[in-house]
């Protein structure tokens, strides 16, 4: 099992820059990537980043390429989600996700590849 726990999140204008981080704990050497994806009220869950545990390979959509970075500190079992340049349509939950089995290049932007999730954290961007 690995647990997952965001933070960072909260309420800032359009423009602006925040930080989600993801601790995780348990078993993350199991842990072939991890990835922020994001929901909106009334909306489906949408892949944001990923990033592999050991390579440190980086994947973005294309909706916050240029803006978002995602890294990960190894020590620390933290990932984390810069964002940069904000914009109204950003607001949502945004939950961190770890895959536990082999990496994919051809689903890592799918939900249904994680194992395991985080409780979210709410990110809200007024204009």
């Amino acid at each position: 099992q690995v647990q997952l726990v965001e933070s960072g999140g909260g309420l800032v204008q359009a423009g602006d820059s925040l930080r989600l981080s993801c601790a995780a704990s348990g078993r993350t050497f199991s842990t072939s990537a991890m990835a922020w994806f994001r929901q909106a009220p009334g909306k489906e869950r949408e892949f944001v980043a990923a990033i592999t545990w050991r390579g440190g390979s980086t994947y973005y959509a294309d909706s916050v390429k240029g803006r978002f970075t995602i890294s990960r500190d190894n020590a620390k079992n933290t990932v984390y989600l810069q964002m940069n340049s904000l914009k109204p349509e950003d607001t949502a939950v945004y939950l961190c996700a770890a895959d536990g089995t082999p990496f994919s290049r051809s689903s890592y932007s799918k939900s249904q590849r994680y194992d395991y999730w985080g409780q979210g954290t709410q990110v809200t961007v007024s204009s």
